[in-house]
């Protein structure tokens, strides 16, 4: 069954509503300034100008995890990847509100960017609350498959994390057949309190806030790379 690692196509609309003047230009005076390159190899060096860690965030939406990580850590870089431009402008205003210069953005695949990565180079990748894709003619389309998998455990550290949350039960029984089926990733979950809650190093995204207040459970997963 084909995914998105062969699949390469990114559904919905790229833009939502119509910027408003002030983020129009965030967008032009920074996001080029801020963006990983186009082509070519991408490592620590490359985008910071040193070897620090490197964490990677797939689909940021409005970027309140990837900014309150990236002032966590700011010894850390961060490669934001997000297709949707209403999604980078958040994360270009808490770069800007934070004052974070530990943050690259990616608009567009994720994948594309991984993938110029070195081997074993991450630290620690996140997808938070992807999109599940509920139809079982659409689980091509989820994040969680065997070949996006594949490029991320190829680019994880031994001993590297890989975090996922989600509040849609199709995709937290999706995710736990998939992950359980794999030898690189192992869960690190001994009772149910650790992945029912969020760890105190887990900002806590608008998604996870919605979730919530509608009467979703929330689960936090946790794998080390192997």
């Amino acid at each position: 069954m084909n995914d998105p690692s062969v699949i390469r196509r990114l559904y919905g609309r790229r833009q939502g509503h119509k910027l408003r003047l002030g983020q129009a230009a965030l967008v032009e005076e920074t996001l080029a300034d801020l963006s990983v390159p186009e082509e070519g190899p991408i490592d620590a060096m490359t985008l910071f100008g040193d070897h620090r860690p490197l964490h990677v965030e797939i689909g940021f939406g409005a970027g309140e995890h990837l900014a309150g990580q990236a002032a966590m850590n700011p010894d850390v870089g961060f490669i934001g990847c997000e297709p949707f431009l209403n999604g980078v402008v958040g994360a270009l205003a808490h770069i800007r509100d934070g004052e974070l210069t530990n943050v690259r953005l990616h608009m567009g695949d994720a994948l594309e960017v991984i993938e110029r990565l070195p081997d074993a180079s991450l630290d620690r990748l996140y997808l938070l609350h992807p999109d599940p894709w509920r139809k079982a003619r659409h689980a091509k389309r989820r994040m969680v498959n065997h070949g996006p998998l594949d490029t991320i455990a190829a680019k994880l550290k031994p001993g590297a994390e890989f975090r996922l949350g989600t509040d849609d039960p199709t995709y937290c029984r999706w995710s736990m057949m998939i992950m359980n089926a794999r030898r690189d990733f192992e869960w690190q979950a001994k009772t149910p309190h650790d992945f029912l809650t969020r760890p105190d190093d887990w900002p806590e995204t608008r998604y996870e806030r919605k979730a919530r207040r509608q009467g979703h459970e929330v689960w936090y997963y946790r794998y080390l790379r192997v």
